[in-house]
């Protein structure tokens, strides 16, 4: 696949580089694609960076992984280019409550797939890799392939199959615990946040 990723940090690059390794093409968005270059070149001809509209593209997919307080103004800026590319939303609208607990700066109510899907409503839609802590999403990723599992939600068909590919991919087994609206699970604060286990496990903190 072509895939485009907005936002090489903590999420994106080791899943940028576990879908290079399993033979998928990588561009790398950026608002400066030029300090990705010591990042990007080891990674052979299948990675590159770009500018975020060049990297969406450029792709089939996208994952949306910039740092949460950017996320709506950059999504608003790129819905046309982004309409009909797949989109995996793996961005954490974290907050702290008063009393120290991980709480979504949307509120109750709102989880981030549904206010997604608002900003880009031409576009399938999933949430994947946004409960996990990515610290590990390299080494469980590479070292423990296929042991761990990874939440995923969408309404569309289409989107939750390619979106369960490359979870697959990355070296995870997707656990779909249904769609966005009802996806509060993987937002700070819920079931699954920062919940490390086995697809199984999973399930059963999902209550599914």
């Amino acid at each position: 696949m072509n895939i485009g990723i907005l936002g090489a940090g903590n999420i994106g690059r080791p899943l940028g580089r576990h879908w290079v390794a399993a033979g998928h093409r990588v561009t790398f968005g950026s608002r400066d694609p030029g300090r990705l270059a010591s990042f990007v070149e080891p990674l052979g001809g299948r990675a590159r960076a770009a500018a975020y509209a060049d990297a969406v593209g450029a792709s089939d997919v996208v994952l949306l992984s910039v740092p949460h307080p950017a996320l709506d103004g950059l999504l608003e800026q790129l819905a046309g280019t982004l309409a009909g590319k797949t989109v995996i939303d793996a961005t954490s609208p974290i907050g702290v409550s008063d009393d120290g607990l991980f709480v979504s700066v949307l509120g109750p109510g709102t989880t981030r797939g549904s206010r997604t899907a608002e900003l880009l409503p031409d576009s399938p839609l999933a949430r994947a890799f946004c409960h996990f802590p990515d610290e590990l999403l390299w080494s469980r990723g590479t070292l423990q392939r296929h042991f761990w599992g990874m939440g995923t939600a969408s309404d569309d068909p289409g989107a939750r199959r390619l979106t369960e590919t490359l979870v697959h991919d990355a070296g995870f087994v997707p656990v779909h615990i249904g769609g966005l609206a009802q996806s509060a699970a993987l937002d700070p604060g819920g079931a699954l946040f920062g919940h490390v286990s086995t697809a199984a496990g999973l399930r059963a903190a999902a209550g599914l």
